[in-house]
Parts: structure tokens; sequence; C-alpha cells
């Protein structure tokens, strides 16, 4: 795949003694790039929360964010939000771009319409894994939720990652969704992670970590990107602080939680694969 040499320069900056010679260094972009839905988090969610957070780090870099179940902003129609602002949150009207899809996973008739019973059950998802608003709109937070549950099973079921007798990351761009799996056996289970915007996807292909910094730090943007696992002239495997599943996407690295990045980090070594198929979807 074919970069522009702003894509090139995003992750790279700090020589190595050995391996490839730079070293991504590009924090994720916050900003969201959804144009016509808008998001209706809780009240409890605090704006700013993800700088405060980012700039703690920086001055304490081997300090953790606060721990706690996060919440998930999902996004809804204008229309809804306008309707449920400022009260309780009621069933959503609307019928989600990935209505089918929570339809098939919760056992609903499949019919891509949006019934008093799908809300509810499609309402009692979301809260299940913290969506807000828990309204009934299945979109794309809700679906890529969907989409994590379905794969916990068997993430591989397709064969598209290889069976290695090593440790092999899976990162799968299609689903957007990453594992580890060694002698065909799942040794980390699925996890949503999230891959380059566009112009900026994250490249395909095999490739070995060569570098590991735990408390790294961007040269271009003076951004922590805690858990740093580079696999490919400056792409990296690291924690984010902000919402995975918010914005459009990374500089080309692969974005995780804080925890699924400090499990990550435990687990790999020097050395081990990381395979990286498919292509981020648009919507």
């Amino acid at each position: 795949m074919k970069r522009t040499l702003p894509a090139l320069l995003v992750c790279a900056s700090l020589l190595v003694v050995a391996g490839p010679p730079a070293v991504a260094a590009a924090p994720s972009p916050v900003s969201r790039a959804v144009p016509e839905p808008v998001s209706y988090p809780d009240a409890d969610l605090v704006p700013g929360l993800s700088r405060a957070l980012r700039a703690a780090e920086q001055e304490t870099p081997g300090r953790a964010p606060a721990r706690g179940q996060q919440r998930h902003t999902e996004y809804v129609p204008r229309s809804e939000a306008v309707r449920h602002s400022p009260g309780p949150v009621a069933c959503s009207r609307s019928t989600g771009p990935y209505q089918r899809q929570a339809e098939r996973y919760l056992g609903r008739e499949v019919d891509g319409r949006q019934s008093t019973g799908d809300c509810r059950a499609i309402r009692r998802f979301q809260q299940a894994h913290r969506i807000a608003p828990a309204s009934g709109f299945a979109g794309p937070v809700t679906g890529a939720m969907v989409r994590l549950m379905r794969a916990k099973k068997d993430p591989n079921r397709a064969g598209h990652c290889p069976d290695r007798p090593e440790r092999t990351v899976c990162a799968d761009l299609n689903r957007q969704l990453l594992w580890v799996q060694q002698d065909g056996r799942v040794i980390f289970d699925p996890v949503v992670m999230r891959s380059g915007a566009p112009t900026m996807e994250t490249r395909t292909g095999t490739y070995r970590i060569y570098l590991r910094h735990r408390h790294h730090i961007s040269n271009l943007y003076h951004t922590s990107m805690p858990f740093a696992q580079f696999f490919d002239r400056g792409e990296a495997l690291h924690a984010v602080y902000d919402d995975i599943y918010q914005g459009p996407g990374s500089h080309g690295c692969i974005n995780l939680t804080w925890g699924d990045a400090q499990k990550l980090w435990e687990l790999l070594k020097k050395q081990d694969v990381v395979y990286v198929w498919g292509r981020k979807p648009s919507v």
C-alpha cells in the first residue's frame, strides 16, 4: 500500500540499534467524524476527561488512568437526541444501521424494522454493555459490540489468521477486532481495536514486534502511548485514553483500551508475530 510522505512521518523519529529505523509516535485523533447523527451521552459523562487523563499520564507516566467501567457513547439521529433531551432516555422509534445484526444476535425476528420488542431487547443489551444512551437505537457502537460478542466463541472461524506454532496477534481490520492465537488455540480472547483513519490506514501483512516501550511518548505530538509495541515502520499496538469506539481512527497504529493493552503487554514479547488483514469499514 502506498503512503504519502506525511503518513510515513506520522509515527517516526526514535532511532533503534537493530530492526526498523524509526518508531511510531502518533496518538489517535479524537475528533468525531459522523456527519448526520449526534452523540447523546448520559449526564454523568464528563467532557474533557480524556484530556485530563492524558495530562496526568504525561506528568506521571507510570500511573494508570482511573479505574472503573467506561461508558461507550452511541451515535443516535439528531431527532432522537432532541426528543430525549433533557428528560429520561425513551425507547427509540428509529431503526439503526445495525438493526438486523442486533436482531439476529438477540434472537429477534430479522426484519430490519424497529418494534417495541426489538427496542426493549436492544436496550437491555446496551445497558449490559454500558452503551449510552440505552435507547434501543442500533448505531455503530452497538453494532461493534454485537460483532465482538459474536466473535467470542471462535474469532478465527473464517480462517483468515494463520495457525502458527508461535504467538500470533490477529488484527482483523474488517471487524476491528484483535486476538492472539498459538498452535490454532486462542490464548487472548478477541477485543475491540481501532485502526488507522481514512488515508492513514494500518498497513496489512505479516510483521514481528521489534520494539516495546512501556511509557512511550510521541516525538511528533508529545502525547502518551502506553504499552507501545511496535511492529512495522513505526506502527504500534498501544493504549488510548478516549473511548475506543469514538473518532475516525488512528494515524496507522492499532489502538486498544488501557486494560486490553496492558494484558497484551504482559503476554507478548519481542519477535512475536503480528498479522494484519482486511480493510476498515467506512461506517
